[in-house]
């Protein structure tokens, strides 16, 4: 037989899933990016208020008043940090469960090609073993009619 090549039907299927994946994983990366920064920032602030929470002995009225101010900002900025941080955890829940919704997907149409591709050399198997057949037999005809 020629030289046969094996074409999967749903390959642009399979395309279209294999790009929407690595756009999923593409999101899934920044959404933990996102996280990691915004959990970054919350640890700087609260470092910044263990740094200047407690009074010592050598501050001013004033140097006090001034870092109870910046407490405060601190404080505010913590609360919002960690508001921030809960819903870039959300974003990167749902990104990372579509990602798994994505691979599944990808993974059925692979599995349908690694059937389809299956099949495919079976049947071609098949055939060969028909034609060699066929060339066994023609060929013991000949040998019976020579004699």
């Amino acid at each position: 037989m020629g030289s046969v090549k094996y074409e999967f039907k749903l390959q642009k299927l399979l395309d279209l899933r294999e790009e929407k994946e690595e756009e999923s994983k593409r999101l899934f990366r920044e959404s933990m990016k996102a996280l990691n920064k915004e959990k970054e920032k919350l640890n700087i602030i609260k470092e910044d208020i263990k740094k200047y929470s407690g009074i010592k002995t050598d501050e001013d009225l004033i140097y006090q008043k001034i870092k109870r101010n910046y407490l405060k900002a601190l404080e505010i900025g913590k609360k919002e940090a960690e508001k921030q941080v809960k819903i870039k955890e959300k974003e990167l829940y749902f990104r990372r469960e579509d990602l798994i919704v994505k691979q599944k997907e990808r993974k059925t149409v692979e599995k349908l090609k690694e059937k389809d591709k299956e099949k495919f050399f079976k049947e071609l198997d098949r055939m060969e073993s028909i034609n060699n057949d066929e060339f066994a037999l023609y060929s013991y005809i000949r040998n019976i009619e020579r004699r």
